[in-house]
């Protein structure tokens, strides 16, 4: 699993490291709306909500489908306009310069990228027939809206009957956000975020892409030869930093307020985007999926939780299991290397025996539900 960007040939100077406000205010506007994917939000997220003007807060509602579950494309206009002659388009410095670049958009990409929401855009497939312009892709678009529900169908009618008005209603709604929250909190964490682009760019220049992608987090790599980057997710797609037809260029968007989600624009007629939360030291890097699926295989077996129980209370040796639970030592032997496989455990030598010990800081990492039954 996961996504790759073709790089083959690109020049490091067309990697671009650079804050975007539009794409950083969708992600503002996702922690409100989902203040449990974002923890550390928390004093943030109750204060801002609890001040919002009660007409914004029911407008924001009204177009939650934008960022709530999916982020739309329409927040990263930068991607799907043509290229400049030096480098890939780059996110304008204010609010205002990217809700520019968003009506440049032309009509029929602004509708397919509103229309992500209801798996409209035909994401890394090639695309489709507009259904501005074709019946069958307007059925589509309709039958696909209804079943998310009566505010996506409504938001589907009025977009494909006047994309302009829409286009129009959107800008007024998020400028009125920045007027609200988004302006004061824009000027307080965009000089990190400038700092942190200029950090990266010049560790880019100075040490290469491999050091560059790791200051950017754990889950980005690149292969020995230098033309894949791949971004370990739970989905899969691909897409090409030096599409002749898009120009060549990749863009790397830090993010305050994004962890822990990790985002690859990758769609069909898009250059790629990376948008990565900025890690400070309280909050842990991700582990790769593949260790993720190892570990929850581990967890899955009934009397690898058993064991999990006794040995997160304190250490044991594979003898002092086998009495405890009646199985054979090395029946426990190999539950005990599935565990430690996946990372789940610690082992210390005490004389000629060694014990055994459930890590609970890497397995509250999996969900604090879990910590709380084996320590019920």
């Amino acid at each position: 699993m996961g996504v790759t960007i073709d790089i083959g040939g690109l020049e490091h100077g067309r990697i671009v490291f650079a804050p975007s406000p539009l794409a950083e205010l969708c992600m503002v506007l996702h922690a409100l709306a989902q203040p449990a994917h974002h923890p550390n939000l928390a004093s943030w997220t109750t204060a801002t909500a609890a001040r919002l003007d009660p007409c914004l807060a029911d407008r924001l509602l009204e177009a939650g489908f934008l960022w709530q579950v999916s982020y739309s494309d329409v927040f990263m206009p930068f991607a799907g306009l043509p290229a400049a002659t030096d480098g890939p388009r780059l996110p304008g410095a204010t609010l205002a310069e990217e809700l520019d670049l968003l009506d440049r958009l032309p009509d029929e990409r602004f509708v397919a990228a509103a229309l992500e929401h209801c798996a409209l855009a035909h994401y890394n497939e090639g695309g489709g027939p507009s259904p501005l312009t074709d019946p069958a892709a307007r059925t589509r678009a309709l039958e696909a809206a209804a079943a998310r529900g009566p505010r996506q169908l409504g938001f589907t009618h009025r977009l494909l009957a006047e994309p302009g008005t829409v286009r129009a209603w959107l800008r007024r709604l998020l400028e009125d956000c920045e007027e609200a929250f988004f302006g004061e909190t824009w000027r307080r964490i965009s000089p990190g975020l400038t700092a942190h682009a200029r950090h990266q760019t010049e560790l880019l220049r100075r040490k290469g892409l491999a050091a560059a992608l790791a200051g950017v987090s754990t889950a980005l790599s690149v292969d020995p030869a230098g033309s894949v980057i791949t971004v370990d997710k739970m989905t899969t797609g691909d897409t090409s930093a030096v599409d002749p037809e898009l120009g060549p260029g990749l863009v790397m968007v830090p993010s305050t307020f994004g962890w822990p989600h990790l985002l690859v624009l990758h769609a069909a007629g898009w250059r790629p985007v990376v948008q990565y939360p900025v890690r400070s030291a309280e909050l842990p890097g991700p582990g790769p999926v593949e260790l993720l699926q190892r570990r929850m295989e581990a967890l899955a077996h009934p009397m690898r939780m058993r064991l999990c129980r006794s040995l997160a209370r304190g250490p044991a040796t594979t003898g002092e299991l086998a009495n405890t639970y009646g199985i054979s030592a090395p029946e426990v032997s190999r539950h005990l290397s599935v565990l430690k496989r996946a990372g789940l455990l610690t082992t210390r030598r005490q004389g000629r025996y060694v014990q055994h010990q459930l890590d609970l800081g890497t397995v509250a990492r999996l969900g604090s539900d879990l910590v709380e039954g084996i320590l019920r």
